[in-house]
């Protein structure tokens, strides 16, 4: 059976794709993944994508809709049946991405309103702050597309960071400089930036979702992994951090451009290092940084 074949198989069918999985010899496919079957190679149920998941042999299970050897099931029974952890987490993730509202609609229900989604950008480069963003959207907010800034283009992310700060009830940068990374460590600056980036919000959040990182604020807190996918309201934050420190990256790189911030934004590429190595670190280095920390030893020596 070809890809072809499949596809032609799917459309005569009354099935709603974005709520089944496809369950074969050796395959577990989801919208919008991509997975190995044992001829053909399935690229989503209804469109052609190139994310990709790795899973174990998964039985045929019962109460399934066939189609030439391969099941169809609703995403919910096959959770209930399904054993491996990882597979549940990643199907977990998937479903979490096709609604990334579901957090703030839960939080809602419990009478938050002002719920602000938070996330950093720039715990790894060499050089520069860590910046965080802080944002509150309205019931109304409506931006297709957006998701973590990493998976989005240069272009989207400027149009999206503008129609943000737009249709935002309200929102707040926090910068932490390289001198206080360096004083207190990058994980605790980050969370500094946070607290900044909250404090700075005109309107306060009465609830905050953070990618992963706990906070200890007056209000609750929720932190979500993978949460720049999973909320909208951190995806948001995400774009506005990472446009700001891009930005001042990108200034920086006129004064220096040897180290060709514009391209690397301080993350230690070859070109990077290769400049350190040559024309030496500058005082927005982070010196406690491995390569930065490496070539003051030498220069001790």
């Amino acid at each position: 059976m070809t890809k072809k074949e499949l596809f032609e198989k799917l459309s005569k069918i009354n099935i709603d794709t974005s709520k089944y999985i496809v369950v074969g010899d050796a395959s577990l496919v989801c919208h919008g993944v991509i997975s190995k079957c044992d001829k053909i190679k399935i690229q989503s149920i209804v469109s052609y994508t190139n994310k990709e998941i790795e899973v174990e042999t998964v039985k045929k299970l019962e109460k399934s809709d066939e189609i030439n050897n391969y099941f169809f099931q609703k995403v919910e029974n096959y959770l209930k049946n399904c054993t491996d952890k990882t597979i549940i987490k990643k199907v977990e993730l998937y479903l979490d991405c096709l609604d990334t509202y579901k957090n703030e609609r839960e939080l809602k229900k419990e009478g938050y309103s002002l719920i602000g989604g938070v996330d950093e950008v720039g715990r790894g480069p060499l050089v520069g702050p860590v910046v965080a963003a802080c944002c509150i959207l309205p019931d109304n907010f409506n931006l297709e597309g957006l998701t973590d800034s990493k998976k989005l283009s240069e272009k989207k992310r400027d149009y999206f960071f503008e129609e943000i700060k737009r249709q935002a009830i309200s929102y707040g940068i926090g910068i932490v400089d390289e001198k206080r990374i360096d004083e207190i460590n990058i994980y605790q600056a980050t969370k500094e930036a946070m607290i900044q980036a909250i404090n700075n919000c005109q309107i306060k959040p009465d609830c905050v979702l953070t990618d992963a990182m706990k906070l200890d604020l007056d209000i609750p807190v929720k932190p979500i992994i993978k949460g720049d996918l999973r909320s909208i309201t951190i995806s948001a934050a995400s774009v506005l951090a990472k446009v700001t420190r891009d930005r001042m990256m990108y200034e920086l790189d006129k004064k220096y451009p040897m180290y060709d911030f514009k391209n690397n934004v301080g993350y230690p590429t070859k070109k990077h290092l290769e400049a350190i190595n040559k024309y030496g670190i500058i005082k927005e280095h982070r010196k406690s940084y491995g390569p930065v920390k490496d070539y003051l030893e030498n220069e001790k020596k």
